[in-house]
């Protein structure tokens, strides 16, 4: 066998608790919207500060974050794009999600620290479309839904680029997501994140319908009433976990779990499911592959419609991926949501990290932070004789450790303060302490940033 590369489990997150949440479970990456630009309007999203919060707790953990910037931006609105972008790119955003070619030549031009990813709503149906958009400079392309597992093979052996496929969750009847009912009966547009979903409602199919002979397709029939209700457009839910073992051997980049309007806990829960099933086949390939029914059932308890399909991948078409005449959701167990909750919701979670502090009169103040095989030192103000009151250990160490809503704990058998103790002993203002603590906070966030 092939040596198997370990694919990105890339997860939703439509708030910040399911950011956390996403990552806590063991997602690789993380995609979010901004206020503005996204395909998903209706979503909590995230203002700017919460942005670079999650880009700098991603990176503090090793992960990525991608932003969605998916939807076709009007010529009036490109006065807003840099002033939007500059901030999370500074931050050291790794990707946009980009529909829009007129975006994508806009953050090429001005981020070109920033990796391009082609949205599945570009369409790309196939090889000599990826080998255009790396040839602009896109990174990883996410295909149409509608391809088959081969054909995804073929653009990323044949195009040379990364592909990231959908891989549980939601999804969209119309073709790649590039829908217009919604706007043409409700005024609001899926391609501009405003989605009404008119695909999921109820519609009357005079005569009804009925399972035909061959068993493959539904017709008009005589023998139901006149205005039955069906769901002919509603897809069910695609949950490829039992075919985990095929995805990987593809070689696809990167599996993405949709949702971005779904909970906090829908995020963790499926996250943790899929993570489990990935390491568990790469840690034995050969091994027999089985997923625990428990497991399956987990899923279909974190808000799947009543049944589920595995997509297109293996299958062009099929009366079995519409839902029909059964629309229901399996519902939610409040015991499930509780267990995840607890789990895997509980916050921020700081990282332990070691100090060393060095102050000596007519020296400048330094402070090293260390975490793993991380360094960074800072340097302050020069430290002063005392001329009243000297500053003991102990009030230094006080001010060091307090580092309020950092990413980082320092516990006080892993903070080292050398100083001079002797008469009169040192000074230092409270201000210039604190700023060097924050200097030196920021400087190892970005240093760990650097080597996500």
């Amino acid at each position: 066998m092939k040596d198997l590369q370990r694919p990105e489990l890339l997860a939703p997150a439509g708030n910040y608790e399911a950011f956390l949440g996403a990552i806590s479970a063991g997602a690789d990456a993380v995609y979010l919207g901004g206020q503005k630009f996204g395909a998903r309007a209706y979503a909590d999203n995230f203002d700017t500060q919460q942005v670079i919060r999650a880009i700098n707790y991603a990176h503090l953990y090793g992960r990525k974050l991608y932003m969605t910037v998916n939807t076709l931006v009007k010529e009036e609105e490109f006065d807003d794009l840099y002033d939007y972008l500059a901030p999370f790119a500074q931050a050291g955003l790794d990707g946009v999600i980009v529909q829009d070619f007129g975006v994508w030549g806009f953050v090429k031009e001005h981020f070109p620290n920033v990796e391009l990813h082609a949205s599945t709503q570009m369409a790309v149906t196939g090889v000599y479309g990826a080998r255009l958009l790396k040839k602009m400079g896109a990174v990883r392309v996410v295909p149409a839904r509608e391809l088959s597992l081969q054909e995804m093979i073929d653009i990323k052996e044949k195009a040379g680029i990364e592909v990231e496929a959908f891989i549980h969750g939601a999804m969209c009847y119309c073709y790649s997501g590039m829908c217009l009912f919604s706007s043409i009966v409700g005024g609001r547009s899926g391609n501009r994140g405003r989605c009404a979903q008119p695909c999921r409602l109820p519609y009357v199919v005079h005569g009804g319908l009925s399972q035909s002979a061959d068993d493959r397709s539904f017709s008009a029939s005589d023998n139901t009433n006149e205005d039955d209700e069906y769901y002919p457009l509603s897809l069910k839910d695609m949950c490829t976990i039992e075919i985990i073992p095929s995805l990987i051997e593809a070689g696809i980049d990167s599996f993405k779990i949709e949702g971005r309007m779904k909970k906090p806990e829908y995020v963790a829960g499926v996250v943790s499911i899929y993570r489990k099933y990935i390491d568990k086949y790469l840690e034995d390939p050969k091994a027999p592959f089985k997923v625990d029914p428990k497991d399956l059932d987990v899923l279909r308890h974190l808000y799947l419609r009543t049944e589920i399909s595995q997509g297109y991948y293996q299958r062009h078409n099929s009366r079995d991926m519409v839902t029909l005449s059964s629309p229901g959701y399996s519902g939610s167990d409040d015991r499930l949501i509780a267990s995840i909750r607890d789990t895997y919701l509980t916050g921020e979670n700081k990282r332990n990290i070691e100090a060393y502090g060095y102050f000596h009169p007519g020296c400048e103040s330094m402070l090293t932070l260390s975490l793993g095989d991380v360094s960074v030192t800072a340097s302050g103000q020069v430290v002063q004789e005392a001329s009243k009151r000297p500053l003991s250990k102990e009030d230094l160490a006080q001010r060091i450790m307090k580092l309020g809503d950092t990413f980082f704990e320092l516990r006080k058998e892993d903070l080292t303060i050398d100083m001079d103790e002797s008469d009169p002993g040192i000074f230092m203002p409270v201000k210039e302490i604190n700023e060097l603590r924050r200097s030196a906070c920021e400087k190892l966030l970005l240093e760990l940033s650097r080597k996500a």
